[in-house]
């Protein structure tokens, strides 16, 4: 009998979901009452506060698009991490960002790295960027039982389409609908914050350096407003992260060229500009 039987065709995440169920991030949604996460209604106790990533944005530029986050997890009115990484790269011309309830996140984006290496393996070509997006909304919507359960995970999914030669933008729902977005996208929870921002600033075939700007600047506003969103550290030297997703590849955005950004704004701010 082959490893991968042909009822499960080249998904290693529908492979997963029939041999070891347990395995898959939605499994977790059987779990009797007396499981920590789950309210044990008879003696009225509530849910422990759970680890949750927030603020991850995207954004076109003209060579592709930069995906980015900031590095804050909290639970509940708590401060859980100060270096949390939101931003994945998922292969050669995919990124990923996410935000919700930190585990299932993580896990979701492991996952996905995993199913795209294992298509590829099989049948000796890499899914379009296209494809990739679709597979991921399946993804999260075999999340949905965790959903009712305040385990949402929500990605942004960014791709340079060798075909069309441009980078793309895919946003996601609870139930994994899938929406392309034109221009910019930011989730979480100062998304709202940082849209604005975005809004107010981006311009088509913005260079790769405005866009970074104005990417880090949302993500600065969204600080403003929003607490559970972390801003630039200067102290502990903590920046937010960022990846630029090009024909090239995916090119990580060091933390010195993030500081000159944000010391740039800074001063901008002190003067009034």
């Amino acid at each position: 009998m082959p490893l991968f039987p042909d009822d499960y065709g080249s998904s290693f995440f529908d492979y997963l979901a029939h041999q070891r169920p347990d395995l898959v991030p939605a499994s977790r949604a059987g779990m009797s009452s007396s499981s920590p996460l789950v309210p044990d209604e008879g003696r009225g106790s509530l849910v422990p506060p759970m680890t949750h990533g927030t603020t991850v944005l995207a954004i076109k530029y003209q060579g592709g698009v930069l995906i980015a986050g900031d590095r804050r997890a909290t639970e509940g009115f708590q401060i859980a991490g100060r270096r949390m990484e939101k931003v994945f790269k998922i292969d050669g011309h995919s990124a990923i960002a996410i935000a919700g309830a930190a585990g299932p996140c993580l896990e979701l984006a492991k996952l996905f790295q995993t199913e795209l290496e294992h298509y590829e393996k099989l049948e000796g070509i890499q899914l379009s960027c296209e494809g990739k997006a679709n597979k991921l909304g399946q993804m999260v919507k075999a999340n949905l039982p965790m959903v009712f359960q305040g385990l949402v995970v929500l990605p942004i999914y960014v791709g340079y389409d060798l075909k069309r030669a441009e980078g793309r933008i895919f946003k996601y729902d609870i139930t994994g609908g899938r929406y392309e977005e034109s221009d910019y996208h930011s989730i979480g929870s100062g998304g709202k914050d940082a849209r604005n921002t975005m809004r107010e600033h981006f311009r088509k075939n913005l260079s790769e350096q405005d866009a970074l700007r104005t990417a880090l600047l949302a993500l600065y506003n969204a600080a403003e407003e929003d607490v559970g969103t972390g801003g630039p550290d200067l102290v502990r030297g903590i920046y937010p992260s960022a990846k630029l997703v090009g024909a090239d590849g995916i090119t990580d955005v060091d933390d010195q060229r993030i500081g000159i950004v944000y010391a740039a704004l800074i001063e901008e701010r002190k003067n009034g500009d």
